[in-house]
């Protein structure tokens, strides 16, 4: 029985060392700060590592020319009840533990990546990670859905 709980231990530390593998251990400790910010109602921080912060009115004018790939980084009970029209889900939590998930977007594309507003940890996270990964036009928007619906802006 001892046994058997060790090599699950074991299996389960393993499992979780590969799947950070890809990201450094700096990047890892910021997110998952930042997680812990989030379940206390922190905000996040300003900026981010490797992603341009946007304001609605950026938002909006990338939302009507339609240049942008939006990546909605929530939870998928919350994009399936609403999210900013023509957004695409893409979960932080997949990303985090397989960086391979990535792998279904272009580097050459432009994303904006959003979540649930200033206490929400998933876009920032995303934002490292892909930018880790080699992204080079990423934006923030870290006001989040919340601000993008109070200025009345298209939901579906």
């Amino acid at each position: 029985m001892k046994k058997s709980f060790l090599l699950l231990a074991g299996l389960l530390f393993s499992m979780t060392c590969t799947a950070f593998a890809d990201y450094p251990d700096a990047m890892m400790d910021t997110i998952m700060a930042m997680k812990a910010d989030a379940e206390v109602k922190k905000d996040m921080p300003a900026t981010v590592t490797g992603a341009t912060v946007v304001t609605t009115s950026e938002v909006l004018k990338m939302f009507q020319e339609k240049k942008v790939v939006f990546l909605d980084n929530r939870i998928k009970t919350q994009f399936d009840t609403e999210h900013i029209a023509g957004a695409k889900w893409f979960f932080c939590d997949t990303l985090l533990d397989n960086p391979a998930a990535a792998g279904g977007l272009d580097k050459e594309k432009e994303y904006l990546l959003y979540c649930n507003g200033t206490h929400c940890w998933r876009s920032p996270a995303v934002a490292m990670m892909l930018s880790h990964l080699g992204f080079k036009k990423l934006y923030w928007y870290r006001d989040g859905i919340p601000a993008w619906k109070k200025a009345g802006n298209p939901v579906q």
